[in-house]
C-alpha cells in the first residue's frame, strides 16, 4: 500500500514539474511588451492634443475688448488696489495710468525686488502674462493672487485700466489665416465657370 502511494505521489509531483515547466516554457513564447501607445490607429482622426485651435490672439481680443466687462473683472483686484487719480496704495499700488509705465513706478510703494527686477514697462503683453499668472511672471513676487486663466477677461480688463489714465491705442486685431480650401473653391468655381459657356454652346448646336 505504501508503495503504491509512494508511486502515485511521485507521478503528481513529475506532473506538476511538467506543467510548471510548461508554463514559464511558453510564457517566454507569448510574451510582449507593452505598447508605447495603446489602440489602433484610425485614419483621419487627430491624436488627443493635436490640430487645437489657439484660439485669437491677444491683439484680437483687445481690439474686440468689452471695456464694461473689464470693470466688473477689476472688482478681483478692488481689495488690494485703488485705480482712480491720486488713490492710496493699498495692500497693492494704485494702478491709475499703470499703462505703459515702467515695473515699479509708484513713488513710495514698497514693490519686491522681483518685480522691480523685471526689465521693461507695463506694455499689453507685459500685463497679459503678468494677469495670467503673476509667479511667473515675477518668480519671488509678494502678489499672491493667482492669476487670471480666461484670455478675454485678461483682456477686457487691460483695456478698461487703459481707459483709467493711460488711454494708449490699442492694437489691430490680427489678419485671420486664409482658409486653406478658399483657392481651391475659387479655382473650382472659375473652372464651372469656363466649362458653362461651352456646355451652352453645345447644347444650341444640338
Amino acid at each position: 500500500m505504501g508503495d503504491r502511494f509512494n508511486t502515485v505521489a511521485g507521478w503528481a509531483l513529475f506532473a506538476g514539474i511538467i506543467a510548471l515547466g510548461g508554463a514559464i516554457v511558453s510564457s517566454k513564447f507569448f510574451h510582449d511588451e507593452r505598447p508605447e501607445t495603446m489602440g489602433y490607429a484610425i485614419e483621419g482622426v487627430e491624436a488627443e492634443g493635436e490640430g487645437a485651435a489657439a484660439g485669437p490672439g491677444l491683439n484680437t481680443l483687445l481690439a474686440s475688448a468689452d471695456v464694461a466687462a473689464g470693470e466688473k473683472v477689476f472688482a478681483k483686484c478692488a481689495a488690494c488696489h485703488t485705480v482712480n487719480s491720486g488713490g492710496a496704495n493699498g495692500i497693492g499700488p494704485n494702478l491709475f495710468a499703470t499703462v505703459g509705465k515702467g515695473h515699479g513706478h509708484v513713488a513710495g510703494f514698497a514693490y519686491s525686488e522681483a518685480l522691480k527686477s523685471v526689465p521693461g514697462n507695463w506694455t499689453f503683453e507685459a500685463l497679459d502674462k503678468w494677469l495670467k499668472s503673476p509667479r511667473e511672471y515675477a518668480p519671488g513676487t509678494k502678489m499672491t493672487f493667482a492669476g487670471l486663466g480666461n484670455p478675454v477677461d485678461r483682456a477686457n480688463l487691460i483695456a478698461w485700466l487703459n481707459t483709467q489714465g493711460s488711454n494708449l491705442p490699442l492694437p489691430a486685431a490680427d489678419a485671420a489665416p486664409a482658409a486653406e480650401g478658399a483657392n481651391a473653391a475659387e479655382a473650382g468655381n472659375a473652372a464651372n465657370a469656363s466649362e458653362a459657356p461651352a456646355g451652352n454652346a453645345a447644347n444650341a448646336a444640338e
